[in-house]
């Protein structure tokens, strides 16, 4: 339930504004969080205001559900650690959203973040991790089959394919019975939604090796 939740909620705000295409930004089209934001205190409500509500809202009654999941399990807890429980999850899973999203700039370069986050959770076999690995069996199958058209260009992710995919991963990673997993998640996904605020990925990834091999395997040559 808690990925059926992330994931359409995800799509959904993605869907408005893969539709609108900024019609409702204004004269001087808003970029990134702090740009969407600064419009919202300027009275301008734009899709990306409408996206962080959406994706927010939805990743936090997922991570409720799931904490309230992990309650039984753990023995019952007091409501403090369940209030953490919930929004680390929700964190996790809104800030993998929305990386997906800021990394679907090129062919195929979502899917195979996706895909690699997915493969990571599905090689881990300890006891207990049986729901993110189905998560993220789910995650890689997308990208599977997905994959081979975005990167020849014949279709696009979008908006709405790639926060509903990151959604899912990020649900995947969210499930993990590990608080030490859903922490590094959650801290990871925030720095580099934060971090997609000063730098570009893009450029990022051109002056790494691995990274700029890894991006352009399987693309259509420019």
């Amino acid at each position: 339930m808690a990925a059926l939740v992330a994931t359409t909620a995800a799509g959904a705000a993605g869907l408005a504004d893969d539709l609108d295409a900024g019609a409702h930004d204004g004269g001087t089209p808003a970029k990134g969080l702090a740009g969407h934001l600064g419009a919202l205190a300027r009275g301008r409500v734009t899709t990306g205001v409408l996206k962080i509500a959406v994706i927010g809202s939805g990743a936090l009654v997922s991570g409720v559900l799931l904490a309230r999941c992990r309650g039984p399990v753990s023995g019952g807890r007091g409501p403090v650690p369940t209030a953490v429980d919930a929004v680390t999850s929700a964190v996790t899973i809104a800030a993998w959203a929305n990386v997906h999203n800021l990394l679907d700039l090129r062919p195929g370069r979502a899917l195979k973040t996706a895909a690699l986050l997915s493969g990571c959770l599905l090689a881990d076999r300890r006891e207990g991790t049986e729901a993110a690995r189905t998560l993220a069996a789910g995650a890689l199958g997308v990208a599977v089959a997905a994959l081979p058209e975005d990167l020849m260009e014949d279709t696009m992710l979008g908006d709405t394919g790639a926060n509903a995919v990151g959604a899912l991963v990020g649900t995947a990673l969210a499930v993990h019975p590990s608080r030490t997993v859903r922490a590094l998640s959650a801290l990871a996904g925030t720095a580099l939604v934060l971090a997609g605020e000063r730098v570009s990925f893009t450029r990022v990834i051109a002056r790494t090796p691995v990274l700029a091999a890894l991006d352009g395997l399987g693309r259509r040559p420019s």
